[in-house]
């Protein structure tokens, strides 16, 4: 017979149990608590770093235009610093100091009148914190400090030139009150209390009235230039207890009520449990053994069918299938479709973003492919970033046309990978037997054939196999192997397209173009050659030669007529993602005694903003060398303005596609206009491409484009052409006389 004392035992222990993991999950609540209060910390420091290096890359470049500029009339310098103002919302004064430390020029005068003729450096620590950004040239932020216009702030100082040639500062002033209110979310400032410290002394604070909860906080180092700054973060009750959970206390009551249920059914239970002892053991002995023996069975078929990462059938058992389908189809007098399909960029993304990402990708893709199979389609796994649908009794060409529909249709929507949104898309090769083959390997191979084919008309598409195609793939493979021997053999060639200024009519720049002058076929084009190159991991080799065979050409140039050029070069992403570029750019213009400011590096969008945080390195590290960069296509790619912020850009090209139809159509024109503000409202020069009429170059002229290029002025020509060409002032010809 049970003891009465065993449910009261239970209950006991499920009160234990209770009580233990309430308070469990009062210590998780709180440590969550901590780190959303970490969180909140990182972000406000990551943004004031970020606003603050986006506000001292602008102070830089109103110092960079005085410096390029030492006679820049006040009138004009005031203009841009209005334009500041305006588009930061957040100065409360944009100044210029001379030499001597003395605010000269003051923008708005309205305000901050006080701060006319005023010696910046009032004391000993500011005058050699400006004395040596002066020496240095690196910018210099003064911390919170009592403003000559009253109240308290900060300014950034940015050096007009270094050593010698310093030419004063140009400063941007903030109030802290602006500044706090510039950078902080109204839900902050209700919800924190923030307080700055300077090395050890609390040198400002926000929301001193806010009801603080002084169990948590958490102290943040600011990241800032010649400041040792550290933020702390305190939250108010009111957060807190928002942040507090519910489920500590619910969970204890409903561990108390299971413990109350669970002690009246003790008895009840354990009495079945004992008659059934025995049995239960039999069966689960059995059941144990049975389900081990179905375990090793589907894992035995699975690996030998199965790709281990996908989950898709393997190009092994694929093949087998293949086969298979095909006899059927022999003696049903039927059509089979087989289609190879290609990720597009996938082996780029996998390069830069790393092989787990380029995984993870494969089983999204995966997972999404499956859904189409069903008794008459298998979809399989071939390796790297192919796969292979087979679809069985196809009656008419439409019913394989449908399914590469329903491909199609498996990415249209991006792919979550890694906590971010990537947009796939894939080429795929089609082939149907029995016109394109009559057994599974001639099927695969002709399906890839089309694979190729679809990929050379520009990729996210398809193609089917075609008589004839078979002999085109081996004039490819031939020109391949003719590629291998062109850098040895000396058969690439240079032309260089003009680029016209439009402010003084001259040519200032020209754009280098590769071609190929095969032993056989003459002169190529690089859209004849480049995607060999590139698919064959060529383009880099390529891409050296190109730096090396413009840095001779400018050493040509440098003692003649067209010493003044400047000569642009286009990279491709596989060459920015080489490591050794930055050295490789150093020593040609180095070898040939080159001025890095004459050489113009040239990335399209789309490039410019895959794998920021390397490519921003890399960017940075050719633009220290001197070296101009420049955007190609700009509107066509992705658009995203943000980088044009972060990014050390000299020129934007804006895409031909914008400027065929500028004078006709209205949107065309509007996107143009904006265009060429923006990027005068960041200091960078604009320049057109695929410029073709007097019509579109008066329309750039009238709105303050900077630069055009193309046929008007000049097809691509070899170099001593373009001499010839400059030295009878040819390109100049048929322009307006005003140019």
């Amino acid at each position: 017979m049970m003891s009465p004392v065993f449910p009261v035992v239970i209950f006991l222990v499920f009160l234990t149990i209770a009580t233990a993991l309430r308070s469990g999950l009062v210590q998780q609540n709180t440590r969550q608590i901590q780190a959303n209060l970490q969180d909140e910390a990182r972000a406000l420091v990551d943004n004031l770093e970020r606003e603050f290096m986006v506000h001292t890359l602008a102070i830089g470049r109103l110092a960079a235009r005085l410096e390029s500029n030492p006679e820049l009339p006040e009138s004009e310098w005031r203009s841009d610093a209005s334009n500041y103002l305006r588009d930061f919302g957040v100065y409360q004064a944009i100044e210029w100091i001379d030499r001597n430390y003395i605010v000269r020029w003051l923008e708005p005068l309205t305000g901050n009148q006080d701060a006319l003729g005023y010696n910046v450096a009032f004391n000993d620590q500011r005058r050699q914190a400006l004395e040596q950004s002066a020496a240095n040239g690196h910018p210099d932020i003064s911390g919170i400090i009592g403003l000559r216009q009253g109240g308290t702030g900060m300014v950034i100082y940015h050096p007009v030139g270094t050593g010698e040639n310093n030419n004063g500062f140009m400063a941007g002033v903030f109030k802290m009150d602006v500044l706090a209110q510039q950078l902080l979310t109204n839900r902050v400032l209700e919800n924190f209390q923030i307080v700055i410290h300077h090395g050890q002394r609390a040198v400002h604070q926000l929301n001193a009235d806010v009801d603080i909860n002084n169990a948590f906080s958490y102290t943040e180092p600011v990241e800032l230039p010649t400041l040792d700054w550290r933020l702390t973060l305190r939250p108010s009750e009111v957060w807190v207890s928002t942040q507090r959970s519910g489920w500590p206390n619910l969970t204890f009551a409903s561990l108390l009520m299971m413990g109350l249920l669970t002690s009246l059914t003790t008895v009840l239970v354990q009495l079945i449990l004992k008659r059934n002892q025995a049995l239960l053991k039999t069966r689960f002995e059995l059941e144990q053994e049975i389900d081990q023996r179905h375990a090793m069975q589907v894992d035995l078929e699975r690996l030998e069918s199965t790709d281990t990462l996908t989950g898709l059938a393997n190009r092994r058992f694929f093949m087998e299938d293949l086969t298979h389908t095909l006899n059927i189809a022999d003696r049903q007098m039927r059509q089979v479709g087989l289609i190879m399909m290609d990720l597009d960029r996938f082996q780029m993304l996998n390069d830069s973003l790393g092989h787990q990402f380029g995984d993870e990708l494969l089983i999204k893709v995966s997972e999404r492919l499956n859904g189409l199979s069903n008794e008459r389609v298998l979809v399989a796994y071939s390796g790297g970033d192919e796969f292979m649908v087979c679809q069985q009794q196809v009656d008419d060409i439409d019913d394989v046309i449908h399914l590469l529909g329903l491909v199609k249709q498996c990415f249209d929507r991006p792919f979550e990978v890694q906590g971010e949104a990537h947009s796939i898309t894939a080429t795929m090769g089609v082939a149907v037997y029995p016109q394109s083959g009559l057994d599974a390997d001639t099927l695969m191979r002709n399906a890839d054939i089309a694979l190729y084919r679809a990929k050379e008309q520009g990729r996210n598409t398809y193609q089917f196999y075609t008589e004839g195609m078979q002999d085109r793939e081996v004039m490819r493979l031939e020109l391949d192997k003719d590629l291998s021997k062109a850098l040895a053999n000396d058969e690439f060639v240079l032309f260089f397209q003009p680029q016209l200024d439009l402010e003084s009519g001259d040519v200032t720049s020209v754009e280098a173009l590769i071609r190929w002058q095969h032993p056989r076929r003459g002169l190529l084009s690089p859209v004849e050659f480049i995607p060999l190159a590139e698919e064959s991991g060529r383009i880099t080799d390529i891409g050296r030669w190109v730096i090396l065979a413009a840095c001779r050409q400018l050493g040509r140039w440098k003692n003649g007529q067209c010493r003044n050029l400047r000569i642009a070069i286009n990279l491709s992403g596989l060459e920015l993602n080489d490591d050794s570029l930055v050295d490789h750019v150093r020593n040609a213009l180095r070898s040939e005694q080159v001025d890095p400011s004459k050489l113009e590096v040239e990335l399209t969008e789309e490039i410019f903003i895959q794998n920021i945080e390397h490519n921003l390195n890399q960017l940075s590290k050719l633009r220290q060398l001197g070296v101009q960069l420049a955007i190609d296509d700009f509107g066509v790619g992705y658009s995203s303005l943000g980088y044009l912020r972060d990014f050390p850009v000299d020129l934007l090209k804006i895409d031909r596609s914008f400027i065929t139809d500028v004078t006709e159509r209205h949107d065309d024109a509007v996107i143009t206009r904006a265009v060429i503000n923006l990027a005068h409202n960041l200091g960078i020069r604009v320049i057109a491409e695929g410029v073709e009429t007097e019509e579109q170059l008066q329309f750039l002229r009238d709105h303050r484009c900077n630069m055009a290029q193309g046929y008007l002025i000049s097809r691509p020509v070899p170099a001593r052409d373009l001499e010839k060409a400059l030295a009878k002032g040819i390109l100049s010809t048929g322009l307006p006389a005003d140019l």
